[in-house]
């Protein structure tokens, strides 16, 4: 599904520095962060410029180290549940999202069934927390872009997302919520009439998201054209999520190979044709309106029963190892564990971050750009420092 709007007759090309005034300027270094509102976390940027245009940029990171692979390879008879603990405050915006690899390395590791009721449950949640991760992003970019309001419309919708998330795991960011053949508990009895609110709700703040800003003078001329990402060097990079398919490249995990019941689900994947900044703004844009359709999907088919499945309380999978991916909010996300076949905690667990991988796109799209857009090409990869240092 190529994204395809009404302002695509408003593209004009970018002025070439050639064609730019040539002016007597000095080289110098300069330092953006750990603690910038602009590096969306603890990231420190080092800029070398000339004039305003950056000509080189090195990316420090490190500043956020959680060891929480390692304290998932320590515990009790706790130890494979007390991982997710660590693993919610990581990519903190993905966290139901990331939690669902985890289990479902669990459980191909231990050999553990899930319940139907259970596998909806979690897709539902799972792309509710997909919108919740973008609204974030629409929020922040326009910030990056000069804008404030998209926090106003973005934070609305995110309000009524957590209040759902607070009455279904008791917790707004850190659900832990997500257990291997299952689920913690059941849905409360309003489940289905909550989330079918916020589906309503969410409709009509995706047309206002896009009336917003989309074809706003200002932020097209701040997005059209900057950070461009071709297809061969993104797969080079190992690229994945909405910076890969902004490529051209329609590859989403839960199409390309779908997990838990995705494959029962009609959806479309939004690519793009030239990997920009603007073009990463409508494929989120869009990847929320695909998640709606899931949701409804998943709730007119979501069946009664149980929500737990055979998993004992004490789990201690056989000796042999288990990789599992899924698609986050921002791309591949993978979970590698290792059991022992003794204890009762993974030998050994190991995290795909796609925000440590798409970072390292950060010297194509910025190089040859002014420090503005430094800001908006950072912006528009969608880091979570969380994930980034693990």
């Amino acid at each position: 599904m190529a994204i395809a709007t009404s302002i695509d007759m408003l593209r004009e090309p970018v002025p070439s520095v050639a064609e730019e005034r040539n002016l007597e300027t000095v080289e110098m270094t300069i330092n953006m962060g750990p603690q910038h509102p602009s590096t969306h976390g603890v990231f420190r940027m080092v800029l070398t410029l000339e004039g305003e245009r950056v000509k080189n940029v090195q990316s420090h990171i490190g500043y956020l180290h959680r060891g929480a692979e390692k304290l998932g390879e320590s515990g009790d008879l706790e130890g494979y549940r007390k991982a997710m603990i660590t693993l919610d405050r990581t990519d903190y915006l993905s966290s139901l999202l990331n939690e669902h690899a985890y289990v479902m390395a669990v459980e191909k590791l231990a050999g553990i069934s899930v319940p139907e009721r259970a596998e909806y449950i979690r897709v539902i949640l799972g792309e509710i927390t997909r919108i919740n991760s973008h609204c974030m992003f629409y929020g922040a970019f326009g910030a990056d872009a000069g804008a404030t309001t998209p926090y106003m419309y973005a934070f609305a919708l995110r309000e009524e997302i957590q209040q759902l998330f607070e009455a279904v795991g008791g917790a707004r960011m850190f659900p832990n919520y997500y257990r291997a053949g299952g689920l913690r508990e059941d849905v409360p009895q309003d489940f289905v009439r909550r989330v079918q609110a916020i589906v309503d709700r969410a409709l009509y703040a995706f047309d206002d998201f896009d009336n917003l800003i989309t074809a706003n003078e200002i932020f097209l001329s701040r997005t059209r054209g900057l950070g461009i990402l071709d297809q061969t060097r993104a797969l080079d990079l190992g690229v994945s999520g909405p910076l890969l398919r902004a490529t051209g490249l329609p590859y989403d995990v839960r199409r390309s190979e779908p997990y838990s019941i995705y494959d029962r689900f009609a959806f479309d994947v939004p690519i793009g044709t030239t990997g920009d900044c603007y073009e990463r703004y409508l494929i989120r844009l869009e990847e929320m309106r695909q998640s709606i359709r899931i949701i409804e999907q998943a709730l007119k088919d979501l069946p009664a029963g149980p929500t737990m499945g055979n998993a004992p309380k004490a789990l201690r999978p056989p000796k042999g190892e288990a990789y599992v991916r899924i698609e986050n909010s921002r791309g591949d996300f993978g979970v590698y564990l290792v059991s022992d076949g003794k204890s009762s905690a993974p030998y050994r667990v190991k995290y795909r971050s796609p925000c440590f991988v798409n970072l390292q796109s950060l010297n194509d799209m910025v190089i040859g750009t002014y420090i503005a857009d430094a800001v908006v090409a950072l912006g528009s990869i969608d880091i979570v420092l969380g994930e980034v240092d693990r």
